[in-house]
């Protein structure tokens, strides 16, 4: 299993940035799919979760409205639309997906930086 997040970068408050993660190794439109975020110092927190057909989205409080998780499985690829971001939402951010069947096993990408500031 493979997961490989890009996209992250520098962006002002206020600003959009699409998050990316290219997922290879399993069959991707069999599980759903996470992102989390990490910010120094903190633990790390899940910020949105996307069923395996899509149809099913969840969001933390934090990112309500802002974030929009999304995902094209003919592409095995998962997205995160971000807008009106806010220096909180610094952080590094991981893609992340487990398996369904005993033994749970998460999986994780290396993750991207997204850095929101002036």
């Amino acid at each position: 299993v493979q997961l490989v997040e890009s996209g992250g970068g520098l962006v002002q408050p206020g600003g959009s940035l699409r998050l990316s993660c290219a997922a290879s190794g399993f069959t991707f439109s069999s599980l759903s799919m996470r992102w989390y975020r990490q910010a120094r110092g903190n633990e790390r927190e899940l910020v949105a979760a996307i069923s395996s057909a899509g149809g099913s989205t969840n969001y933390a409080d934090s990112v309500k409205g802002r974030f929009t998780i999304s995902r094209e499985n003919a592409k095995n690829t998962v997205y995160l639309q971000m807008n009106s971001l806010k220096p909180e939402d610094s952080a590094v951010y991981y893609c992340n997906t487990r398996t369904t069947v005993k033994p749970f096993v998460d999986y994780w990408g290396r993750g991207t930086q997204v850095t929101v500031s002036s």
